[in-house]
Order: structure tokens, then sequence, then C-alpha cells
């Protein structure tokens, strides 16, 4: 990489197109098992398809299990260098918990899965903390979960300091008031809710720049930040979970609802209708993204599919429910504006007006 190269997420480590072949052939397999159980019955067996925000199962007479499974991934790294635990346990919660409610669930409980390099009793109670705030603010109870000491596979950033952090989250729905993107009109809008900072994503690309490239240090001050680094990269994911089942409980007629993690804005595409979205408003970001493009000379286009770039959370929803569902969800503190609507002649194809990108596949590119 020259000096004046952008950086990068594959460069940070992170191969996205090997990653997605390397899933199809694993889910080439798996996806037979979404249907194993051969009692003669529908009960126990998946009923969406894969690529929505998480599997439900049919338990009959109309009741639903829905799960989800996912990590705190490279941000445990951060967590690491600040020798700072106390937050990654919401972090593990809101992953988890963020996609239930896409589907229309309202979660119910986890477990999960820590495995160390080594035990360390002062950072088992950091992370209990965490996954205990996380709980109280997703309305889940944490019934048990898994240690596994696995020292001669991980590594950390100090010796005996390698860990992983995982959770798997259930909910219940009610399978005729799954929530999957069907009847998504013209007439619809897009509403976008406040993200966190980086949430848990693109801290591989976010290191990369922030320490590699521009050496902060893990407890410097950025005048940016108004805090340090530390401060700023742990600050916990935000779980949506208690406004998007008010909302649903509020009857507002809510079309989909996205958690904007992993490939931005085009989560918004994981839905069953045959439209696109056109983005016409975003708000000001915060501080991090902006240092992160900059100081790294990252392109908008992969900006925007590596980082959720200030949008956590999305809903599409009827015209007329938008405004009481944004003040639900600004009564439990979450900033939300109107981004866009959704296109017939985008089907497939996310516009990000504002910066001139249009997003399909495996990436956004300038239009």
């Amino acid at each position: 990489m020259t000096e004046d190269a952008g950086v990068t997420y594959r460069e940070a480590g992170v191969e996205v197109d090997a990653a997605q072949g390397a899933l199809g052939r694993l889910v080439s397999w798996v996806g037979r098992a979404s249907h194993v159980r051969r009692d003669g019955s529908a009960v126990g067996q998946s009923i969406l398809e894969s690529g929505l925000f998480a599997a439900v199962l049919d338990l009959g007479n109309n009741n639903g299990l829905a799960l989800t499974t996912d990590g705190v991934g490279t941000k445990l790294r951060v967590a690491e260098m600040a020798d700072r635990y106390n937050t990654v346990g919401i972090d593990c919660v809101a992953m988890s918990v963020n996609d239930l409610v896409c589907v229309g669930a309202t979660p119910v409980s986890m477990l999960d899965y820590l495995a160390v390099q080594k035990v360390d009793a002062a950072v088992f109670e950091e992370i209990g903390e965490g996954l205990f705030k996380g709980a109280e603010l997703a309305n889940v109870s944490i019934p048990g979960g898994e240690i596994s000491q696995i020292g001669e596979m991980l590594h950390g950033y100090l010796d005996g300091s390698g860990l992983d952090l995982v959770g798997t989250a259930v909910g219940t729905v009610a399978l005729d008031e799954l929530v999957v993107g069907e009847g998504i009109t013209e007439d619809d809008v897009l509403i976008g809710f406040k993200s966190n900072g980086l949430h848990s994503n693109g801290y591989s690309l976010a290191r990369g720049v922030l320490f590699d490239r521009l050496g902060l240090g893990i407890d410097e001050d950025v005048a940016e930040f108004g805090h340090t680094v530390a401060d700023e990269l742990l600050r916990p994911t935000a779980i949506y979970v208690r406004p998007a089942v008010d909302i649903l409980a509020s009857g507002a007629r809510v079309k989909a609802f996205s958690h904007i993690t992993g490939d931005g804005l085009l989560n918004l595409l994981r839905i069953r209708s045959e439209v696109g979205f056109l983005i016409d408003f975003l708000p000001e970001p915060e501080p991090v993204f902006e240092l992160i493009q900059r100081g790294g000379k990252v392109s908008d286009e992969e900006m925007f599919f590596v980082f959720n770039m200030g949008i956590g959370f999305a809903a599409v929803i009827d015209r007329a429910d938008a405004e009481s569902a944004r003040a639900i969800a600004l009564n439990y503190g979450f900033e939300s504006w109107t981004i866009g609507r959704p296109l017939e002649s985008l089907v497939g194809k996310v516009m990000i007006e504002p910066k001139q990108l249009v997003g399909e596949g495996g990436g956004f590119s300038r239009y």
C-alpha cells in the first residue's frame, strides 16, 4: 500500500468475497438441515428462507420460535488493548436480539459462549456485568451459557488475553404476524434510527486506520470525540428491542425492520418485496466515521459497505404511521429520521442520493 492509497477492508484482513463463496458451500449443506425432522409434522421445522434476519421454527398452533446467533467480533481486540471488558457483553446481547426483532419476534432469552486463552476472574466479572446490562436493555433472561478454555487456539493482544464472545438468542412470534418485508409499496416510508457509533462492525478497518495508520494510542484523547479512543471504540451497540416491540404493539403497519450491521444499508434488501430503496436524506454520523474516512483515505463506497454510517436500525412503515413510530422511538431515547422510500424501479438496489452511490450484491459504486 502506497502512502497515498486509501485503506480498504480487504487490506485490513477481511476477505469479503472469499467469505461469501465459502458461506455458499457451508449453506449448501446446513440449509438441508432446516427440514431434517422426518416425523411427518411441520413442528420444529424452519419456515423462513436463508437471508432474512432470523430463523423461525414452527411450533404448531400459530406459534413460532425465532433464533439468531452472533458475536462481538474484533471489537474484542480493542477491549484487550484497553483492558476494559464491561461493555462487550452488551454488544454480545445486542447483535443477536436486534436481529430477532427484525422478523417481528419478541426476544425472550439468550445463551452466551465465552472462549478464553486464559482464565481471568476480573475479566469474567466485567463481561458478566455487560451481559447483565444488555439483558436488562433487551428485556431478556440469560439462564446459562458455556465457557471454553482453548489457550492453544487463541492469541490475544497481550499474553494470555485472547478471547471470543458469542451469543444465541430466542424469541417468540405468532406465525401470522411475522415481519419479513412483504407488501412494501411506494407509499411506504423508510425510517432510520440513530446508531451509537461503530456498534460491532468494521473494527478490522477501524483499527487499521486509527492505530496503524494514524498511530493513535488506546488511551489518547481525541478532540473530535471529546474523549479517548477507548471510550469511543468501546461504546456498546445500541439495543433497539424495546422501541421495536412497542412500535409493533401500537398497531403501526410495519412492513420491514432492518438491523444495519456489516454490508451497511444493503441490509435493507433482506426483504420479500420486489422493491429497492432511494435514500434522500442522511443525518450527520458520529465523528468517528469521518476520522476513519479522512485518516485512512477510505472511499465513500467502502465506508457505506463496511459501517452503519450513523443508521443502526431501520423500518419500512406505512406513511400514516411513521410519525407515531418515531415518537415511540424517541420515548426510548432514539433519534430517528425519514431517510427515504421504497421504489419499484430500484428493485434489488439501494441508492444513496446524498453520496451518489448505488448498492447491490457485493457493494456500492458511484452512479
